[in-house]
């Protein structure tokens, strides 16, 4: 392995002055510095993270919780495009990723996810999706010192970076309500902050348009459930007076509903409209083209990382904040002008 004793030899320089050309110190020449850098990058020299950590008492890896209710781990577009980019910030500043594991060891030896986050030694945590997000082990974690950022969901005393997702719904209802439907239908996920806020405002908008929306219109399905969806959507089909519009909890799970239609011998949208949510790619390539609401997964993952380094590099001097990142409605050809 090559130290910064070796280096030293070969560019005829004390040790003390490769540390400073190699940590970016100023009180040496800039072309002194290229030089060691250029003779280290040659030797093949890599710093030591330990050694580097007792130094500075940071180890610049970030650990991610990121366990979603379906399981479908990185599969999930949204979050893949959003921890995507999410990566690509903190590694332009210099942090490395970690996901936070407890799985694969005896119930004796699993460690929680606090354990899990200090025993890799994280300077921070980003909380984008668990099951739970007020399990004791979840918020053992949140109370700790470890700085951490969540996604969609809001901890006293920690910046919380949220969609729009009641001006989400609000633009969704509006669109399909000027498209000239009046029977709106919803098929919402689990109970959870986002799915509260998509509900609350549903109701909201539908009441200040003057449309009453009967109960049986309002179903629950998981999000990314197809089987769920296509069962909902069998239900909301047979109704006495079924709805003109049908408005899904995700994009994924609106391919359940499209199947179901297409069981029915129905067709989209001249028979009945459909609207997803999240705006995934799969969604621009559905015939016809899946009306929805594109997240910017790209802001979301960006304003994230550069947050939770923000307050791992100035402890205790950052102001915990609520971010509310808006979407856009991509009008897509699944809902019909009527009436």
């Amino acid at each position: 392995m090559v130290s910064m004793k070796d280096i030293s030899k070969v560019c005829g320089v004390s040790v003390a002055t490769v540390s400073k050309a190699l940590n970016d110190h100023t009180d040496i020449g800039e072309a002194t510095k290229q030089h060691i850098r250029q003779v280290a990058s040659e030797m093949g020299y890599y710093p030591n993270s330990a050694a580097k950590m007792l130094k500075t008492n940071r180890s610049r890896n970030i650990g991610v919780l990121f366990k979603d209710h379906a399981a479908s781990g990185l599969t999930h577009e949204y979050f893949a495009m959003m921890l995507d980019h999410f990566k690509t910030e903190v590694e332009k500043q210099g942090y490395d990723l970690t996901f936070i594991n407890t799985e694969g060891r005896s119930e004796e030896g699993r460690l929680t996810y606090l354990a899990h986050a200090r025993y890799r030694s994280f300077d921070g945590v980003l909380i984008a999706c668990v099951n739970d997000f007020l399990a004791p082990e979840v918020l053992e974690l949140v109370r700790s010192d470890i700085p951490v950022v969540s996604i969609d969901h809001v901890y006293e005393g920690h910046t919380a970076v949220m969609s729009d997702n009641a001006q989400g719904m609000r633009d969704l209802v509006n669109f399909c309500y000027k498209q000239g439907h009046r029977r709106i239908a919803l098929i919402h996920g689990e109970d959870r902050d986002v799915t509260s806020i998509r509900l609350d405002t549903f109701r909201e908008t539908t009441k200040q348009l003057g449309l009453e929306i009967p109960e049986e219109y309002i179903r629950t399905s998981d999000y990314r459930d197809t089987d769920g969806a296509m069962k909902r959507t069998r239900e909301l089909l047979a109704l006495p007076v079924p709805p003109t519009c049908i408005l899904y909890p995700d994009d994924f799970s609106a391919l359940g509903g499209i199947d179901e239609i297409k069981a029915k011998g129905l067709r989209i949208p001249e028979d009945i409209s459909i609207v997803g949510y999240d705006g995934i790619r799969i969604s621009r390539h559905l015939v016809p083209r899946l009306t929805t609401l594109r997240q910017s997964t790209e802001q979301i993952g960006e304003i994230a990382a550069k947050k939770l380094i923000e307050a791992m590099e100035r402890p205790g001097k950052v102001k915990p904040e609520q971010v509310v990142i808006g979407g856009e409605v991509y009008k897509g050809e699944s809902v019909a002008q009527i009436g």
